[in-house]
């Protein structure tokens, strides 16, 4: 997802290419899954989970966010972004996106094939290498910039984790940590509102 309408700024994400699309083994953890609490002023408002299927240098990648901001009192959801995506992968090159997007009414569904870009999932650590992302809610293409921010310790559900921190600018706009696996361990992005949001991970 890209500098998305309305609140798709409120959570989402994409990635870059620059020479073929890579799916780092680091970036695949052991336990197969990734999951974080969606974070905005110290309350949750979602989820942002990944779950990978590897089977030697074929990897499937399922990638759910399901997010709603509600307004205080009343409760009722003002705000809803709803995504599902597969990515397939085999030698280290992406062989296929699929995604179904609800932006708080909108729909998008897109079925692409082979692609040199990198989806705009965030799990994957070559997104720091790239100048071009692949926006997972149309399939458009996103120049970025990056910048290594250096080492940092963020929180987890886990404790406290080393990792490098990235910020990317240009059609994506996030900050983001991995691990010294290259595992993702935090996101970090402005709302249209001007507050944050946090991915952590659980």
């Amino acid at each position: 997802m890209r500098n998305q309408s309305g609140a798709a700024a409120i959570l989402a994400g994409l990635l870059l290419a620059g020479a073929a699309a890579a799916a780092p083994t680091g970036s695949v953890p052991a336990s197969g899954r990734l999951t974080f609490d969606v974070i905005r002023k110290g309350k949750d408002i979602g989820d942002y989970s990944l779950r990978f299927q590897q089977d030697r240098d074929e990897v499937t990648v399922s990638v759910r966010t399901d997010i709603a901001v509600k307004v205080p009192v009343i409760g009722v959801a003002a705000y809803r972004f709803e995504q599902t995506s597969t990515e397939n992968w085999s030698g280290g090159k992406l062989q296929g996106l699929r995604s179904r997007t609800n932006d708080n009414g909108k729909s998008y569904d897109i079925n692409i094939g082979p692609s040199p870009l990198i989806p705009a999932s965030l799990w994957n650590a070559e997104i720091v290498k790239q100048r071009k992302v692949l926006n997972t809610i149309d399939s458009s293409a996103d120049s970025v910039a990056v910048r290594n921010l250096g080492s940092d310790s963020i929180a987890t559900g886990h404790g406290k984790v080393s990792a490098t921190h990235y910020a990317i600018s240009g059609g994506l706009n996030r900050e983001l940590w991995f691990d010294g696996k290259g595992q993702l361990v935090h996101v970090r992005f402005a709302a249209e509102d001007g507050s944050t949001v946090d991915y952590v991970l659980r």
